[in-house]
């Protein structure tokens, strides 16, 4: 399930990226652009949290952020943590800085945490049982795979610009950086984080040829 934060991260990184898409072009472009980018976080989403279910665990999807980024420890001594929302931040500055010609399409990123029913089932109750990198990769990267398939799928049945987008999707969020996808998968399994990038490469190849 879906819960009310997860919807407002959802709609504000689809926001965000259909913007960073469409660059001040008509609002007919931009609203295509937003339901496309909505179904896709959606249709990541899913997959993600398909896997984790299979993990006994749950994720909670959140826009990127980082806390005290690049800061010394020395000065954080009776400080609150501060939260750069790299999630908005990056996309958008690339975006304007740019004039729309870098597109930056990861928002998003997820936390995990294992259920009661897996402690249980691994190390008695009231137990913690921490998921490991591979599982986490895993999670990720079945996020990556069902948004590549539902973008092969929305080529052929005549939306290409759903394609597109999905694959740009993919693409950024396989970067091994910060708390993206890409480095979950990266340090979970450098194999499955390399087939990934070799089908994401493929459709960005093909998107070039056909859309």
């Amino acid at each position: 399930m879906i819960n009310k934060r997860e919807i407002i991260s959802i709609i504000t990184a689809s926001i965000i990226l259909a913007f960073v898409i469409t660059f001040l072009k008509d609002l007919t472009t931009f609203l295509y652009a937003l339901g496309a980018v909505f179904f896709i976080i959606i249709i990541n989403t899913a997959g993600k949290k398909w896997a984790a279910h299979a993990f006994d665990s749950e994720i909670e999807v959140k826009i990127w952020e980082e806390k005290n980024y690049m800061r010394s420890p020395n000065k954080l001594k009776g400080q609150k943590r501060q939260t750069y929302y790299f999630g908005i931040l990056i996309p958008a500055i690339l975006s304007i800085v740019s004039f729309g010609y870098i597109k930056w399409m990861a928002a998003l990123i997820f936390d995990v945490k294992a259920t009661v029913y897996r402690a249980a089932k691994h190390h008695g109750l009231y137990a913690f049982s921490e998921l490991t990198e591979w599982d986490l990769g895993l999670i990720a990267a079945t996020g990556i795979f069902v948004t590549l398939i539902a973008s092969i799928i929305g080529y052929f049945i005549g939306f290409p610009s759903f394609t597109k987008y999905g694959i740009y999707y993919a693409a950024f969020n396989l970067i091994p950086f910060g708390n993206l996808d890409g480095n979950k998968i990266f340090f979970g399994s450098v194999v499955i984080w390399s087939f990934l990038v070799i089908l994401t490469l493929i459709g960005l190849f093909y998107t070039f040829i056909l859309i």
